[in-house]
């Protein structure tokens, strides 16, 4: 395996959609993921069916050359707000800023759609991802919306304006 340095990486961002080969892979690997952390999970917090048929849905997949190492999506989940979701970075890049760099590409696209705000949820067991919320400026809510009420859930928001 090579070493993969940040000053080093060509990290691109772009716009996919969620159908694309590369998405549903990398969607495959965080389901895993997820459910490896945590064993007694039914099912995972992904996307719904009427997210595909939004137009402001928007699914982004961070990629090393031509290789695909990260996604995430940003939905509307009410006027104004949006929710980030499916954040993820195969575990041999991490520790990189590529998940930062997902997360800042999601955030200027709600900003594009005049997002007052961004919510979001993760695991308890996701101390790295809660760090990074964290550090970007994200504070810590009450669950919200199907994620209420939720043990295993951690959910933030961020203020755009």
């Amino acid at each position: 395996m090579r070493n993969h340095k940040s000053n080093t990486l060509k990290i691109t961002i772009g716009v996919e959609p969620p159908s694309s080969h590369d998405a549903q892979s990398l969607m495959r690997q965080l389901d895993e993921d997820l459910l490896r952390r945590y064993p007694a999970l039914q099912k995972t917090h992904g996307l719904h069916p009427q997210d595909l048929i939004d137009t402001n849905f928007t699914f982004v997949i961070a990629k090393i050359d031509s290789t695909a190492v990260g996604c995430g999506a940003l939905r509307r989940i009410e006027p104004g707000i949006g929710e980030i979701k499916r954040m993820f970075v195969l575990s041999d890049f991490r520790r990189r800023g590529i998940a930062r760099r997902i997360l800042e590409a999601l955030e200027y696209r709600a900003r594009e759609l005049r997002y007052t705000s961004v919510l979001l949820e993760t695991g308890i067991g996701q101390p790295e991802a809660i760090g990074l919320y964290k550090s970007a400026g994200y504070h810590e809510i009450a669950g919200f919306g199907e994620y209420a009420g939720d043990p295993f859930s951690v959910c933030f928001e961020k203020r755009l304006c």
